[in-house]
């Protein structure tokens, strides 16, 4: 059987892949158990400074779960409560990644695909891409764990809209709505997706994840510790904020070590 979640390096830039493509991606429990796993590792590896998460072909990204699976697999609150644990522990693994993660986006993004996408930091899509979550026409809820992404990133009426309505839409849409950060032609999706994996790899990693970790904190409303406060001063004691600026003075692309 083929390996459904593949994780490949190419120097500090990590993809990771949803390959189930016969399938259009269609995510079954043990994919959302590997993912998760996969995300853990590569966000515990200093070497990595960004991951690119895609799906296999060139037909979607995901689709959402396999439905077919739900009958052995979902069928009551017990098995849902199963399922929906591995599901919300892999969405945490990618909320909390240390480092930067952009979405490459082709096709269709809906359902548990795009809460997937909704967790990175950068989603670029195609134009013909499509997004949405027709769950109500399927009984189910986005749990709070599930709905959390999308919330954070389109705002209340936004994310109540999507979810309210079930309606599938295109890519200028979604740009508009925030739920995408670029969308570029079908045939430049890739090169674009690693174009700005590798802007974000060039910086200095240190600095990815101290501003991943400052945005998640600014998400919540209680007023930052002193040490919070000290924490933005941390860049102008390491390594790489000597190399940053001497390489801007010289006029030299900096190489940065992450220390």
């Amino acid at each position: 059987m083929p390996e459904t979640i593949l994780a490949q390096r190419d120097g500090p830039i990590a993809t990771v892949v949803l390959n189930r493509p016969e399938k259009l991606n269609a995510l079954t429990k043990p994919m959302w158990q590997r993912l998760g796993e996969v995300i853990d590792a590569l966000s515990s590896d200093d070497d990595v400074r960004c991951i690119v998460v895609r799906g296999a072909g060139e037909r979607a990204f995901a689709p959402g779960n396999d439905i077919s699976e739900f009958e052995n697999e979902r069928a009551d609150v017990e098995q849902a409560r199963a399922y929906g644990t591995i599901m919300h522990r892999t969405l945490a693994a990618l909320a909390n990644c240390r480092h930067p993660l952009v979405a490459m986006i082709k096709g269709i993004c809906v359902g548990g695909g795009l809460e997937i996408a909704a967790a990175c930091d950068l989603r670029i899509c195609g134009e013909s891409s499509r997004f949405g979550a027709p769950i109500n026409k399927l009984g189910l809820v986005m749990a709070h764990a599930e709905l959390r992404g999308l919330l954070q990133l389109v705002g209340r009426a936004t994310a109540l809209e999507i979810v309210l309505e079930g309606r599938v839409f295109g890519a200028q849409e979604a740009k508009a709505k925030g739920l995408v950060t670029r969308v570029v032609a079908d045939a430049e999706v890739e090169d674009e997706a690693y174009a700005a994996a590798q802007r974000i790899a060039d910086g200095a990693p240190l600095v990815a994840r101290w501003h991943k970790r400052f945005a998640a904190r600014l998400a919540d409303p209680r007023p930052l510790t002193d040490a919070e406060i000290e924490e933005g001063y941390a860049c102008f004691g390491t390594e790489d904020f000597r190399i940053g600026y001497r390489a801007f003075l010289a006029k030299t692309k900096p190489q940065f070590k992450g220390r």
